[in-house]
């Protein structure tokens, strides 16, 4: 298959997949791969560096850091998978609509549209969330809500350019509905550049996330998100770096990971677009 040479042959993106396979892996098996229970107090033995017992030590209730990472990777890939679908999901039936339909109902949903994207997404995100109440449903949404326009406007953007070939305009010819031709003969082209957006966008949504419990209105104690982990930490940034250093750095790889996935998938999707 001539996308997945093309995909072989982009060795970092080829790392960036293993990497999300193995933290995926993680995420599903955190029982039976965490050596600890993630909750597990011990309030003698707080704030211990990184040991045999504790590989990467423990935070201000003893709590096993290591294990609260591992059950952080599950809470990243929820919130960043199901934020995407959303955002996908809703977006796409928008831009779907928009782009073939065009005129007054191009106007009105890619209008609305604009006004959500003129909003910073964080700043979005954080409103949404203090509407609603801080919870893992809420974040998702909200993560999922702020992202809708950029796919709408990817898929408005393939719609409009397949719209007039001759096998729609045949598939009009012969009488087909507006909504079958929608769905059978423009929607498979466009899941190919979503694929490659979503890939790309479930890092964004990590970080969004990360961002949204270290300000206290995403994941709530005693959840193990990154995020929350580190903004837990930075008040022992001196003393005990390791635990808001740890949770960094697997923000960074997972982000990292996906990053170099995406720009692959991009690559290998679309050669003409690597320069």
């Amino acid at each position: 298959m001539e996308f997945l040479r093309r995909f072989i042959k982009h060795r970092l993106a080829v790392v960036g997949a293993i990497i999300v396979f193995l933290l995926a892996l993680v995420a599903i098996f955190a029982p039976f791969v965490s050596p600890k229970d993630v909750n597990d107090m011990d309030f003698g033995d707080t704030l211990s560096p990184p040991s045999w017992n504790h590989p990467m030590g423990t935070d201000h209730f003893g709590r096993d850091i290591l294990s609260r990472i591992i059950y952080g990777t599950r809470i990243s890939f929820i919130v960043g998978v199901g934020a995407v679908c959303i955002a996908a999901l809703l977006g796409g039936t928008c831009g779907l609509f928009a782009g073939y339909f065009g005129k007054k109902t191009d106007m009105v949903i890619m209008r609305i549209l604009d006004i959500v994207w003129a909003f910073p997404p964080v700043l979005l995100a954080l409103a949404f969330v203090a509407v609603r109440g801080a919870s893992v449903s809420a974040v998702i949404l909200a993560i999922g809500l702020v992202a809708i326009p950029r796919y709408a406007r990817i898929v408005r953007g393939t719609v409009l350019s397949i719209k007039e070939k001759d096998y729609i305009l045949a598939a009009r010819a012969t009488g087909i509905g507006h909504l079958k031709i929608i769905f059978t003969q423009i929607l498979p082209n466009v899941l190919g550049p979503v694929i490659v957006v979503a890939s790309l966008g479930v890092a964004g949504a990590i970080m969004m996330e990360s961002i949204l419990s270290f300000l206290g209105l995403g994941m709530q104690p005693p959840a193990s998100s990154w995020g929350l982990m580190i903004s837990e930490g930075q008040a022992y940034l001196r003393s005990f770096p390791y635990y808001s250093l740890f949770p960094g750095l697997m923000i960074m790889l997972i982000v990292f990971a996906f990053n170099v996935f995406g720009d692959g998938l991009r690559d290998a999707w679309d050669p003409k677009l690597k320069t």
